[in-house]
């Protein structure tokens, strides 16, 4: 009886098991679709769409992944247009798509992250880098590329690294450019730098070349000599040439281009002599994405397919990541029980007319799906695939690259574990973070003007204020400060120093000398310091005594002459030789020394010769010995002995 009861259980359980198994299986339609949206005619947009049509084909080929299940991509253009992108992205409401790959633009993937979170579909973006593009806010928006946050992080750090405090932004006035300059200017802060002039350029069609002239001649007259560069690769290229025109491609100049440049030239190269002439020495940052032998052979793969016509850039791996992301999401979204259904929003119905919204559902599941996607681990083309926190992909890096001659070269790696490195980022990350400045390193950079001396950064502005300095015009001790004789010009040491000090200020100081004085007599230094407190005069330099009186009003450096106390005597050079000890002894001065001699010798005798045998005998013998004991007991070497008890006193 118990076996019969055992043997009807083990049947009950392995039928629940089949039926579980049935329903997962069965719940797998035979088509997924997916869409894609960007623009078909961009540099990124065309390497986009070859890589995103392999990657669909690599997913359906893979037995492993979507097991019974063909995953479908339709592809429509935005041509950078939000209102077209959003049309698109309506358009893929009707074909039940679970997800969308795209936007490049983040102008558009501003308004299509509006759409997707009603609709609950996860939007995959491969090129959207507009920092204000956050889980917040669009919570269904997923960045799969690297955030332009982290690429503003990166300029900031090389400008550091090189010791510039101001620089200039031109950028092309929308989202993307707006927000991706305000993070750059948030980062530098970080490093006590800033922007000091910032210009953004419409992104319409409409800019004309004297349009791009004004604004660098604006720039030319400005103070910093070291521009960033965010704009599209037709309006960067517009503005190179017009740069090397106006000589700002030269000695002096430095030009940091975010990835625009590096994406083009990587597409595009090689590009014609006279295009890479405009740019030489600029600086570019790439996206890094570490070498394996998956990105090997899909390389390689691209050029059979491009026949070498088109590059594979940065953007086109992610985009091809991107579509394996999405595949293994809904693996993973079917193996939990997930079913694709969609219900009509009450929310829209159609009144009347041909607009068909009853036509647009919302994915029932779509929250499941997201969670799949945001809990992805993998390894892609571009590293692995895994999300932080803040839904962005771990381990963000670019090369740093020099463009020179008919290419570029690579002189480093930034990372946000590591700083800027010559060597491969992965390689930092078994250690402990180190970001001490003596760890930054980056190879020699060739800069404009074919110059691998760094330049200063800044110059002196022609359109700036200059600071008035005073100078005392002196008739006695005219080495501190004295008026070159027929011109405006200054010397002494005093304005030595001044200058010496300015040159070595990381900024520009304008100045100019303004004389003080009549020439004929010294002026009063008490009023030329007066002169400061009633604006006439921004700084004085001079031969100036720090008094009580004078500090009260005005602030003085650090003393850079200073003579303690000291005695003034006249000099007379004297002749000086190995009897030099016996010049201070006059003829007089010997004559008391002798006399003290003779005297302290008479008186000894006096005390001795009655009871000493020594100072005895013939007058001729006592006269030589009261002199020599004078003479001998300045060396404590007589001879004689004293027996007077008057010396032991």
């Amino acid at each position: 009886m118990n076996a019969i009861v055992l043997l009807s259980f083990f049947f009950a359980v392995c039928g629940l098991f089949s039926s579980i198994h049935s329903r997962n299986f069965t719940s797998r339609p035979a088509v997924v679709n997916i869409g894609a949206i960007f623009s078909f005619e961009t540099t990124i947009g065309r390497v986009a769409k070859i890589a995103i049509e392999e990657a669909v084909k690599d997913v359906n080929a893979n037995s492993s992944i979507l097991r019974g299940s063909k995953l479908v991509v339709s592809m429509h253009s935005s041509n950078c247009s939000g209102f077209t992108g959003m049309v698109e992205a309506l358009r893929f409401m009707e074909t039940d798509a679970v997800a969308i790959i795209g936007p490049q633009s983040s102008v558009v993937a501003h308004i299509i992250s509006q759409v997707v979170n009603e609709l609950r579909v996860p939007l995959l973006s491969f090129a959207a880098t507009d920092p204000t593009l956050d889980s917040l806010q669009f919570p269904f928006f997923v960045r799969t590329t690297r955030s332009d946050l982290y690429q503003m992080a990166a300029i900031a750090e090389i400008v550091d690294y090189y010791g510039w405090k101001q620089v200039i932004a031109i950028f092309i006035d929308d989202d993307n450019g707006r927000n991706g300059i305000l993070a750059l200017s948030d980062k530098l802060a970080e490093r006590r730098s800033k922007i000091s002039y910032k210009v953004g350029i419409p992104p319409d069609s409409g800019v004309t070349r004297g349009d791009i002239m004004d604004i660098l001649v604006k720039v030319a007259l400005m103070e910093p000599r070291v521009v960033v560069l965010h704009v599209n690769p037709k309006l960067g290229f517009s503005i190179f040439s017009v740069a090397k025109y106006l000589g700002m491609m030269s000695n002096g100049y430095v030009w940091i281009a975010t990835d625009w440049l590096s994406s083009y030239l990587d597409s595009s190269s090689p590009l014609p002599s006279e295009t890479m002439n405009i740019m030489q020495g600029v600086l570019a940052l790439r996206q890094y994405t570490p070498d394996s032998d998956r990105k090997r052979s899909f390389s390689s793969r691209w050029s059979n397919l491009t026949g070498g016509s088109l590059g594979l850039n940065s953007y086109g791996l992610y985009a091809y990541d991107s579509v394996w992301l999405v595949a293994h999401a809904i693996d993973a979204f079917f193996e939990q029980g997930g079913v694709i259904s969609f219900s009509n929003d009450s929310r829209l119905r159609s009144e009347g007319g041909d607009l068909h919204l009853d036509a647009m559902s919302i994915f029932d599941d779509g929250l499941l799906l997201l969670k799949n996607v945001l809990r992805s681990d993998l390894v892609g083309l571009t590293g692995p695939l895994k999300f932080d926190s803040d839904r962005s992909l771990i381990l963000p890096a670019y090369d740093v690259i020099n463009v020179i001659g008919t290419g570029y070269r690579q002189i480093g790696y930034w990372s946000n574990y590591s700083g800027l490195s010559t060597v491969p980022p992965e390689t930092f990350y078994m250690r402990p973070p180190n970001r001490s400045s003596a760890n930054q390193q980056l190879y020699s950079v060739i800069w404009p003007g074919e110059t691998v001396l760094k330049p200063r950064g800044w110059v002196f502005p022609n359109n700036g204020k200059q600071l008035r300095i005073g100078v005392p015009i002196r008739v006695s001790f005219k080495e501190f400060v004295t008026k070159v004789q027929g011109t405006d010009m200054f010397k002494g040491f005093c304005i030595d120093v001044f200058t010496a000090a300015v040159s070595l200020l990381p900024y520009a100081v304008p100045y100019q000398f303004i004389p003080f004085g009549n020439g004929k007599e010294n002026p009063s230094y008490t009023e030329l310091v007066n002169l400061i407190t009633t604006g006439f005069f921004d700084a004085v330099v001079g031969d100036i005594a720090i008094v009580t009186n004078r500090t009260k009003i005005v602030d003085y450096t650090q003393p850079f002459v200073a003579s303690g106390l000291v005695v003034v005597a006249p000099f007379r050079k004297l002749n000086s030789g190995a009897w030099a000890f016996l010049l201070p002894f006059s003829p007089l001065m010997w004559i008391v020394t002798a006399c003290f001699f003779i005297g302290v010798g008479t008186v000894v005798w006096i005390l001795e010769h009655r009871i000493n045998d020594e100072f005895r005998g013939p007058p001729k013998r006592q006269i030589i010995t009261i002199l020599w004991f004078s003479l001998s007991t300045l060396f404590f070497a007589h001879r004689e002995n004293t027996c007077s008890n008057y010396f032991l006193l």
